[in-house]
């Protein structure tokens, strides 16, 4: 309850005090289901998490204070100082965990559990968003584009030699930033649309692995005696995850790349369409080692002879919702 109303606080105010608030609200909610598990390396996530969120606030604060000491504007889209603006961009890409601010996110969500991991990579980044599209006209977009064309290549680079799940998804997320930051400045609506869509994607893949209890490359490979089914699905939301074209995923890329050859912005759409590859590899290779793969050698787990067969619901459709979206593409060039 209190995740939700601090996302709500955040979300529809307009003064920085009250936006502030609620980001404030977030953070001490979701310490205890960090630490919940009394595991040490649980322990020093939340705290990575309570000390990276608390410089941020504070950046926050401090730009919002300076920007009203300049102007008299406490008004969150009357933020014109441009050190207010760069303070801003600063907190929020803490806050997101975006290139080069992203060193907390990876270790704080390979220290969590999967639920908990799964609200740290969707609901937590929902405000932080909605103050990046609220103050988008006011933001430096050289600054931005650079982060986010990092952020593209940091998140599929660093993604390519990890075994944990987790941090997989961590440094994908990463990398989903970069797009949704890219096109802040020209079409925030597709922002917002691609953060929904990566949500979906995102809640889908990591229910999937919650009810398989995969948690690195080995226990995928071992997976398929579980819940087979579930397996094959589970491949093709991370194939939509990666962007492949006739999934849910191609979507925002497709949107994005077409918004930005708009704007005649061609060598930067070029440059991060190229750097996605670079995330397509180690998708491929949790795919790969999902359903294809198996070990080579005699497994240390315990197979499942006798398996549950009863998938959740809400499982089933957020993965048939993240593989199959596509059509509704026309729909959606015309309301954008």
């Amino acid at each position: 309850m209190s995740l939700l109303l601090g996302t709500t606080i955040t979300v529809s105010s307009n003064h920085w005090m009250m936006a502030w608030t609620g980001l404030e609200i977030n953070t001490l909610a979701i310490i205890p289901l960090i630490s919940k598990s009394h595991h040490p390396r649980a322990i020093e996530a939340a705290t990575k998490y309570f000390l990276t969120q608390a410089a941020a606030s504070t950046l926050l604060l401090f730009s919002s204070m300076t920007n009203a000491w300049f102007t008299g504007q406490w008004d969150i889209t009357q933020l014109t100082h441009p050190t207010s603006c760069l303070l801003l961009t600063t907190a929020v890409s803490i806050k997101l965990g975006l290139t080069p601010f992203h060193f907390w996110f990876p270790e704080v969500l390979q220290g969590s559990s999967m639920t908990t991991g799964l609200l740290l990579a969707t609901l937590m980044k929902f405000p932080p968003t909605a103050l990046l599209i609220l103050t988008s006209p006011s933001l430096n977009p050289n600054l931005l584009t650079t982060m986010a064309i990092a952020s593209a290549a940091l998140g599929g680079w660093m993604g390519l030699n990890q075994t944990q799940i987790r941090k997989v998804l961590a440094f994908s997320s990463i990398s989903h930033l970069g797009w949704m930051t890219i096109i802040l400045l020209y079409n925030p609506k597709l922002t917002l649309l691609t953060f929904y869509l990566y949500c979906l994607m995102t809640s889908a893949i990591f229910l999937a692995l919650n009810t398989t209890k995969i948690t690195n490359l080995a226990t995928m490979m071992t997976a398929w005696t579980k819940i087979p089914p579930l397996t094959t699905t589970l491949m093709l939301a991370l194939l939509s995850l990666a962007g492949l074209p006739p999934l849910t995923g191609f979507l925002p890329k497709w949107l994005i790349i077409q918004e930005l050859t708009k704007q005649e912005m061609t060598p930067v759409a070029t440059t991060i369409a190229l750097l996605s590859l670079l995330g397509l590899f180690f998708y491929l290779r949790l795919a790969y080692c999902a359903t294809i793969t198996l070990p080579p050698n005699s497994s240390n787990h315990m197979k499942h002879w006798q398996t549950n067969k009863s998938v959740h619901i809400l499982i089933t459709t957020l993965i048939s919702l993240s593989i199959l979206l596509l059509p509704l593409s026309p729909m959606i060039f015309k309301t954008t």
